[in-house]
């Protein structure tokens, strides 16, 4: 794959100021509705259980209401699980992974975990098919306090009343093929940074909480998940996007220290999957399917485990 060593915006060795930032959002195209993919979808749900709107995102004259999907009659005796999507808008299989957990198989759990699930994070990035927001910032790189990310800041606000209380918390997330020749060549343009090139992992992964790791939690996903896609395997580097493997596709990070999401919730079991949808050896249908078996394996294990 080759790759530009030069972003069309900014010069090398400069981070961008306001008119780097104004460049880049003009060339940013909107190519699909969050109303009709997500509000419609959430909509179908209000009568199976509670739907709330947590925060409203606000770019000139463009508003985004964020949802949260519940459980109808949540039990405080019962393990919680926090599932969120569309983090990043351009991966497409983690906000449709999570609307199709809630429509075929949350109901299916209702007495034995509670479910509290955002769909869709980033609205505007996910119309625009982008990963960052509006600001040209990544919302997973700001849930911290005091968040200049809109998206960030609103999913913070939802879930810190509930610190602490919930089991699991699995985010749904995608490494695509413009990771390596839009993002981080764009991340680098922004930063003032040289362009370091890396490779694409073709497969699933998941990445776990270097601080608390959870190795049972990512092998119960991992197991699921390959019965429905395959799993990436190391690179020559035995690793994973710059990462060693500590388990079959497994990688750590450092959750809360890079303002991840899956750092929010306080939750014992965390986990972020990566699905990969430029696979030749996997389709649409796949990915979302994988990141549904992703979900079900999360709260099968928090649910039987804590029966």
């Amino acid at each position: 794959m080759q790759t530009s060593h030069f972003y069309p915006i900014g010069s090398p060795g400069q981070a961008w100021g306001p008119a780097e930032r104004a460049q880049w959002r003009a060339r940013q195209v909107r190519q699909r509705s969050y109303a009709d993919d997500v509000l419609r979808a959430v909509a179908d749900l209000r009568d199976r259980f509670d739907v709330d709107t947590y925060g409203e995102v606000v770019y000139g004259d463009e508003r985004f209401a964020l949802m949260a999907i519940r459980s109808r009659h949540w039990n405080a005796a019962l393990p919680s699980v926090l599932v969120t999507g569309g983090v990043h808008g351009y991966e497409t299989s983690g906000v449709h992974g999570a609307l199709r957990f809630v429509d075929a198989h949350a109901a299916t759990y209702a007495d034995r975990v509670n479910l509290l699930v955002a769909p869709c994070v980033s609205p505007w990035a996910y119309e625009r098919i982008q990963r960052w927001n509006h600001d040209a910032l990544d919302p997973n790189r700001n849930f911290r306090a005091d968040s200049p990310a809109q998206e960030s800041a609103a999913l913070l606000r939802l879930v810190t009343p509930l610190y602490g209380q919930f089991a699991a918390h699995i985010d749904l997330h995608e490494t695509t093929d413009t990771d390596e020749t839009e993002y981080r060549p764009a991340v680098a343009a922004r930063d003032g940074k040289p362009f370091e090139p890396g490779t694409i992992p073709d497969g699933f992964y998941l990445v776990d909480d270097s601080a608390n790791p959870q190795p049972a939690f990512q092998q119960a996903i991992i197991d699921a998940v390959q019965r429905v896609t395959h799993i990436a395997p190391a690179d020559a580097q035995d690793g994973i996007i710059g990462s060693p493997l500590v388990a079959h596709g497994v990688i750590h990070y450092a959750m809360a220290e890079l303002g991840l999401c899956a750092s929010i919730s306080g939750a014992r079991y965390t986990s972020t999957t990566e699905v990969y949808p430029d696979s030749p050896r996997a389709t649409p249908e796949q990915c979302v399917a994988a990141q549904v078996a992703a979900v079900c394996a999360a709260v099968e294990f928090v649910g039987y485990k804590t029966a």
